[in-house]
């Protein structure tokens, strides 16, 4: 069987490469189509296998603008040519799902989201001073993503909250198989700092603004390991209680998720496997409490029912900064109720052995069907 994986791009190894990596596993003589690919970005796994790369990777200024030229992306990914293969498999948030597709390969499309930036979160993304250009594209965007829709033969939706969006936007039928989590390298620590930490890419839709503004307020230490394009502004805004680290190698990562009191996530997630990774470290959450964040974190009885299970974190519900702040001084108040094991063990159903299984199981019966 010819496999061929499709994914939007390889910059950085965050969430969506972490589930190509898996993929990569899964098919190790598979060819990958991306648009565009910067070497070293992401791990060996990835990079073991042939990677043809689109017109996008050799127009100007592509290496760090590269979303610039959103409205180009949908022309660059249907001009692969992916005749031969038996099974294309693609890991989608942008425009990697409308590849097209042979007639009689099997196309399933795990898809991480449908195009936030055409469907609702535009000024998220690319922040209120984003060129007109792109903002005039999103009627065609929002038309091609539907349109698109229809090579997938088989969707599968990351969280119950992307499996809705794809049944609003693209009126199309999707099952849950949740995003991995490299268990094995999370441990609960054996002491605990006095920090709290953020662990994110420093751009406009992860709110990380309103986490510094909280943290400025609180005077409690905050350590925010990432970068990003917003990073210059919220360094501006910080005082000196948070401390930004800039991207960090994957002990130390793994390190600070042990140590922290908690982790803070502000932004709004289809999925977000920054949490679990925490959780698997043995570290409560204190998230937003929208999206993903919603089916992976049971709050404590202090805001609501738990269902009987053991607390791994707490919500804050209004997008500013007093709510996160209620939340963390709750969360101080309740620290003691948090148990390290009880937490990681929470985690383990996401696996990456048992995704691997999932989707392997998924991707066979789909082929047995076909025949």
């Amino acid at each position: 069987m010819k496999v061929a994986l499709i994914h939007d791009w390889l910059t950085g190894m965050r969430g969506g490469e972490k589930v190509l990596e898996t993929f990569c596993e899964l098919f190790p003589q598979a060819h990958l189509y991306t648009l565009l690919h910067h070497p070293g970005t992401v791990s060996s796994t990835i990079e073991k296998l042939p990677i043809h790369t689109s017109f996008i990777q050799n127009i100007p200024f592509s290496k760090k603008g590269y979303r610039r030229y959103l409205p180009l992306f949908p022309m660059a990914i249907e001009r692969f040519d992916l005749k031969g293969y038996d099974l294309i498999l693609s890991c989608s948030h942008c425009v990697a799902k409308g590849i097209i597709p042979p007639p009689d390969a099997l196309h399933i499309s795990y898809l991480l989201t449908p195009m936030r930036y055409a469907w609702d979160m535009y000024g998220e993304y690319f922040g209120a001073k984003s060129s007109k250009i792109i903002f005039l594209f999103t009627h065609y965007l929002r038309m091609w993503d539907v349109t698109s829709s229809q090579r997938v033969d088989h969707f599968l939706a990351i969280s119950k909250h992307v499996q809705g969006r794809i049944t609003k936007f693209y009126r199309r039928e999707a099952e849950i198989i949740y995003p991995p989590v490299d268990i094995h390298r999370f441990r609960p620590g054996n002491k605990k700092g006095d920090f709290f930490l953020i662990v994110s890419s420093l751009v406009p839709y992860k709110a990380v603004d309103l986490a510094v503004e909280a943290f400025n307020r609180l005077g409690y230490p905050l350590r925010i390991i990432g970068s990003g394009p917003e990073e210059r502004r919220l360094r501006a805004m910080a005082r000196s209680n948070v401390v930004f680290l800039g991207w960090q190698p994957d002990e130390v990562v793994a390190e600070s998720y042990s140590t922290c009191r908690a982790l803070i996530f502000p932004g709004e997630e289809d999925f977000g496997i920054v949490p679990l990774e925490a959780m698997a470290s043995g570290r409560p959450v204190v998230a937003y409490g929208r999206g993903g964040a919603l089916e992976t974190i049971i709050p404590s009885d202090q805001q609501g029912e738990s269902g009987g299970e053991a607390p791994t974190g707490l919500f804050f519900y209004e997008r500013h900064a007093d709510s996160l702040i209620d939340a963390v001084e709750l969360f101080i108040r309740v620290e003691e109720d948090f148990d390290p094991l009880a937490i990681r063990n929470h985690v383990l159903p996401w696996d990456r052995e048992i995704f691997k299984e999932k989707i392997k199981g998924y991707i066979l019966g789909k082929l047995e069907s076909q025949c």
